[in-house]
């Protein structure tokens, strides 16, 4: 046993690894990412580690590898559990033998996503169990827990975290990780071909276990009542932090409230919270995303006819979007309780203002280049530009102002199919990441042909998964287990779809990325230009542009035309922040002055 300081999500990992987990699948994405990565770099031999397509085929692999007799686990944000929807509902029916677990990373806020969707509510809606975690140390425990718990009931568990749970940091008690055990191997069943009469069977199986999780999770060891007072608190996940702190700044709080923290909030577990409510006088639920586990205890007071009031997110009482924090809580405290704490908010009077800081494209960025030239290609017609997720949705900023749409990852491709047929008059682009595409943009253009779509499609090639920490994708080559396999050429994918027309061009060439846009503006069906250079945060820099002072006429061109974070004006002249500059020269191809060039050198 060895303690170490771990992030949730490394917690989760090595619980996994502890548990022998032997395949683990996944898709990058914010919160959720460092949880396989720890597995690949902790991997103590045997474990099959891989980033995935996409969502979908993560969850079939981990579940052809459960079918087998492997524990297996699939890791994803909250918005790639839409992606995977498909098998993860029907592995339900289908049935596990190895352990199972799904890993979600839900986004209050959201910090780094376009919904809050609540994942508690997605597995009460699949009738698959979820333990939902509310600190690195409790995520160590319940990844363990997950896998024991699937192989018992014979179906998937979705393991639940949020983004302060995934990030925040805990010492914790680990031990020594061994290589799993192999699996005994897939065996030919029935059971593993679904048809409508065996789903109906398995329909009252999954009802049937609901009930019996209802009654073992009223004693499951991380349920929990603490206190005795008339006022109730309930809350799961990160909210226990919080409400263990706020409660803790005030006098006699043992006195003043009881408290119900749920870590396996569906099945819900009835017998546990309807004890708690016969405790107590009044309940207020803290919880962030989905009123769940308030709609649960207002359920036990209809159907028990208790008097007791329920407040939440429905009554009012408490935020019903974004993240909690304990002065929140206790700001809820005193304005439904009239109890004061001894909370603050921070008060810094001496303190500057902080400065206005709008998320940019990276100075050397070469999606910059490629919306330039779009740009100004396309300079006086009606166009549109749709984008999706990735460092490319930052193209929506001035002075851009190049992404007009942002859905989901590849609906650039398909929205600008809708558009252009709404509107024919329409010159309409759909801009797409090089790990997009693969994830979810290929299905789009293969749409786009098949209907005979009239669009440009930009594949913005920076040969990485950047956005999420510049992890791999079919078209680099590398897996996570250390091998190279062979590069899924991109626009070899294009023409092998059906689209005739694909230029590739450099992104950083002005000159070239215009003319292949004009070309392909006056072309009809669907086609295509790959911009490709590579990412700027995995490459070496070229060097650092200078401005000739005596030169610059103070125009503000290379400012006001590309908005690099890296060109200013100072005393009435350009100026390049050499700690910023990579070289790529997009300001020098853009000086009407021609005062921009590479300096010598640069240490």
């Amino acid at each position: 046993m060895m303690k170490e300081l771990l992030m949730g999500n490394e917690a989760v990992a090595l619980g996994a690894l502890a548990a022998g987990v032997q395949v683990v699948c996944g898709y990058p994405g914010t919160p959720s990412t460092e949880a396989l990565e720890t597995v690949a770099k902790r991997n103590p031999g045997g474990v099959y580690v891989e980033w995935s397509v996409n969502e979908k085929a993560a969850a079939e692999v981990a579940a052809g590898a459960s079918c087998s007799g492997a524990r297996s686990m699939v890791t994803m944000k909250q918005m790639g559990l839409n992606v995977a929807a498909d098998p993860v509902m029907c592995v339900n029916y289908l049935g596990v033998r190895g352990g199972m677990v799904i890993y979600v990373a839900d986004d209050p806020g959201p910090i780094s996503s376009q919904t809050e969707q609540d994942t508690r509510s997605f597995g009460r809606f699949a009738h698959i169990p979820v333990l939902d975690c509310n600190s690195p140390e409790q995520a160590f425990r319940l990844t363990q827990d997950a896998f024991v718990l699937s192989e018992e009931k014979g179906c998937p568990v979705i393991l639940r975290s949020t983004t302060r749970v995934c990030h925040s940091c805990a010492v914790i008690d680990v031990p020594e990780i061994h290589a799993p055990g192999g699996a005994s191997g897939f065996e030919k069943d029935p059971r593993w071909v679904i048809f409508p009469r065996l789903s109906y069977e398995n329909k009252k199986k999954l009802i049937a276990r609901e009930k019996l999780l209802e009654e073992e999770f009223s004693g499951y060891r991380e349920n929990r009542i603490s206190g005795s007072g008339p006022i109730g608190i309930a809350c799961g996940g990160i909210s226990c932090a919080y409400v263990r702190d706020a409660i803790a700044e005030i006098e006699g709080y043992e006195e003043k409230f009881t408290l119900l923290e749920i870590a396996s909030p569906y099945p819900f577990p009835r017998k546990l919270a309807e004890k708690f409510l016969n405790a107590t006088e009044q309940t207020i639920v803290f919880e962030e995303l989905d009123p769940y586990i308030e709609d649960a205890l207002t359920e036990l007071c209809g159907s028990g006819q208790r008097t007791g009031k329920v407040l939440g997110k429905r009554t009012g009482s408490v935020p019903v979007a974004g993240e909690l924090s304990a002065l929140k809580i206790q700001q809820c405290l005193e304005k439904n309780f009239g109890i004061r704490g001894t909370l603050k908010p921070g008060e810094f009077p001496d303190a500057p203002e902080m400065p206005v800081r709008p998320p940019v494209l990276c100075a050397g960025c070469p999606h910059r280049g490629a919306f330039y030239a779009v740009k100004r290609a396309t300079a006086g017609r009606k166009s549109v530009y749709c984008g999706d997720i990735g460092c490319y949705t930052l193209g929506n900023a001035a002075p851009l102002d190049m992404v007009d749409t942002c859905l989901c990852m590849g609906a650039g491709i398909t929205m600008a199919q809708g558009i252009r047929h709404v509107d024919p008059d329409t010159l309409c682009f759909a801009f797409v990441g090089d790990s997009t595409f693969f994830a979810s943009g290929i299905t789009g253009v293969v749409n786009a042909v098949y209907n005979q779509a009239d669009m440009i499609l930009a594949v913005l090639d920076n040969s990485t998964t950047a956005m999420t920490g510049h992890q791999p994708h079919p078209g680099i080559g590398l897996t996570m287990m250390g091998t190279r396999s062979r590069p899924v050429d991109i626009e070899q994918v294009l023409r092998g779809v059906g689209v005739t027309s694909v230029r590739t061009v450099d992104p950083l060439n002005l000159k070239a990325s215009e003319e292949a846009v004009r070309a392909a503006s006056e072309e009809e069906g669907v086609r295509a230009i790959i911009f490709r250079s590579p990412c700027i945060a995995v490459t070496k820099p070229k060097g650092c542009m200078e401005v000739r002072e005596k030169d610059c006429i103070g125009c503000r061109t290379c400012i006001d035309e590309i908005g690099c974070p890296a060109v200013l004006m100072k005393n009435g002249t350009a100026f390049i922040d050499g700690s910023l500059c990579t070289g790529c020269g997009l300001c020098a191809q853009l000086c009407p002055a021609d005062c921009i060039t590479m300096e010598v050198s640069k240490s």
